[in-house]
């Protein structure tokens, strides 16, 4: 039977595109979602090559992941202004798989994430997501954008290498040992571009920073014949137009190697799209479905590979500047990725043109944006737990890996969270209750009752779980064979789970023992349900609406 307040399936799984059309859509709101749409795909164009390279793609392949991932992910998505693509958070997962699996394993990998995110959207998993502690967040994103900038850095000083290590331990050495490579010009290219991104932003926010500086650069590197690499020399341009789709390469060896990264893609998808969803709706005071966001990044991920894209997701800065350039609704993000297909079309030839310099200067600037220094700083104050929980997922980020770092942050916040719970929990014992008028208590208690030394009443305060079980538990064990009747007041726990009701069914069974009559006073309906569910039933225990009916009941009958 269906719980009258659970919302249907088509309330958890429509997209928020029906939504919006349902409310009316009309020649108004279409130019206000075209206006939104350009601004992103401006932003999104060299953004999705840079972050393709630095993965260790074609600029091309993140174009097509921005086209055919953005398009599914805002047609089908459980947010109104959600832009997906290639994100910088996936480079370091990404260029992982490449360089062990070849470009095969990587699309491979993306439509096997895609079909376990599509799994957790109807499993409906996204309701968990949020419970990732926001030092773990804040510490793998510092952690990436450490990794994207030391990617960067070959690019950026324009260095000669035979092989760039991937870890960062051994990448740093072999970028000093190549040092006496520098080129000038690169260096020229992508200082000037860092330039123009943080001068427009400074003086010109509205205005398209990162396309018009990779302009700039592409137009001075042609002009000036600068001795740079280029994306005409290292890739031989882009393609005017979307590849036919095809399945991806496949055998069951390869699929069983890249099930690791694929469960890694899902994991840091599953995160940064909610994420994404979570900010906008901060923005507008709107609420997504993160079961039916889930859905759509799964399917995004696929189509993004049958066409030769890799991994798709919610990308908070695309889709904050979607926000602030005033989009309606979903069309926006369909529009972009639109407006980035007509880019293709028209100008794929100038791409070649575009020095790799002047896209690592923009990753370089994407790498330090990422970096949330007030969050960082507020969580350096706020205790030693949250900080050892930061410091530790971003250094596991940085020298081992991204998936066990966000293991071992959530471990370590779920330790330190039940920790503090634990501390919250605590027992009062009173007995007697001599000197104690019922005036001030105001509970109306029996005084002749209260004054027997023979009765005892424990008040309880806090959860009641496993985290305090052995605490609560000791001192709720020191039952005296004079004692007559004992009282447990649960009127302040509002959570027990199995371990506590197992300690109070341990203190039952005692009391039963030593002839000690037991009193359950004011337990909600959880809660007492849960303490029958483990047997604590009369006359084993008797269950009483507050302690002093408890005590009036002991009173009158207990002799």
């Amino acid at each position: 039977m269906t719980k009258p307040n659970a919302a249907s399936f088509a309330e958890l799984y429509t997209p928020k595109l029906v939504t919006v059309l349902r409310e009316g859509y009309g020649a108004r709101q279409l130019r206000s979602d075209a206006i939104a749409g350009l601004t992103v795909a401006i932003v999104a164009l060299p953004l999705s090559m840079a972050i393709a390279i630095a993965s260790g793609a074609s600029p091309a392949q993140g174009l097509f992941t921005a086209i055919v991932g953005g398009f599914l992910v805002s047609a089908l998505g459980g947010s109104r202004f959600q832009i997906g693509g290639p994100a910088g958070a996936f480079i370091v997962l990404v260029s992982a798989t490449v360089a062990e699996h070849g470009m095969d394993g990587l699309i491979l990998a993306t439509a096997i994430s895609g079909l376990l995110l599509l799994a957790a959207g109807f499993l409906r998993l996204g309701t968990y997501i949020k419970f990732i502690p926001f030092p773990v967040t804040v510490g793998f994103t510092a952690g990436i954008a450490v990794i994207i900038f030391s990617s960067q850095i070959k690019e950026l000083f324009g260095l000669t290498l035979e092989h760039e290590p991937g870890a960062l331990l051994g990448k740093l050495p072999a970028l000093w040992a190549a040092r006496a490579s520098v080129t000038p010009a690169a260096v020229a290219v992508s200082v000037g571009t860092v330039a123009v991104i943080l001068a427009l932003r400074r003086f010109r926010p509205h205005w398209p920073g990162m396309l018009i500086a990779v302009a700039l650069a592409a137009a001075a590197t042609a002009a000036l014949s600068l001795p740079v690499h280029t994306i005409g020399g290292q890739f031989g341009g882009i393609p005017s137009g979307l590849p036919s789709p095809r399945l991806p390469a496949f055998s069951l060896d390869l699929a069983t190697q890249v099930l690791p990264a694929a469960v890694a893609f899902t994991l840091l998808g599953a995160i940064e799209s909610l994420l994404s969803a979570v900010v906008a709706d901060g923005m507008t005071g709107r609420r997504h479905r993160s079961n039916c966001e889930l859905v759509a990044q799964g399917v995004a991920n696929v189509g993004s590979a049958l066409f030769g894209g890799f991994c798709v997701t919610g990308t908070i800065a695309r889709t904050a500047t979607n926000v602030r350039a005033g989009a309606h609704g979903p069309v926006a993000g369909m529009l972009h990725a639109v407006f980035l297909l007509l880019f293709m079309l028209v100008a794929a030839p100038l791409a070649a043109f575009i020095p790799l310099a002047a896209l690592a200067g923009v990753l370089a600037v994407v790498a330090w944006n990422m970096i949330e220094k007030p969050a960082i700083a507020v969580l350096l104050r706020s205790g030693r737990g949250d900080a050892a929980v930061l410091a530790v997922t971003f250094l596991l980020t940085v020298f081992r890996d991204l998936t066990e770092a966000i293991i071992v942050g959530f471990a370590l916040g779920s330790v330190l969270f039940i920790n503090r719970m634990s501390q919250q929990a605590a027992v009062e014992t009173e007995t007697p209750f001599v000197g104690q008028d019922t005036a001030d208590r105001g509970t109306g208690y029996d005084e002749t009752a209260a004054a027997n030394p023979e009765i005892v009443v424990f008040h309880i305060t806090g959860a009641f779980f496993f985290g305090a079980a052995a605490s609560i538990g000791s001192v709720l064990d020191s039952i005296q064979d004079t004692n007559r009747a004992l009282v447990l007041d649960f009127a302040a726990v509002p959570f027990l789970d199995s371990t506590g009701a197992n300690v109070v069914e341990g203190l039952a069974r005692k009391s039963r023992r030593r002839g000690v009559r037991l009193y359950i006073a004011a337990a909600n309906p959880e809660i007492r349900r849960a303490l029958l569910t483990h047997g604590i039933r009369p006359p084993e225990a008797r269950y009483t609406s507050s302690v002093a009916s408890a005590l009036a009941w002991e009173a009158e009958h207990g002799r």
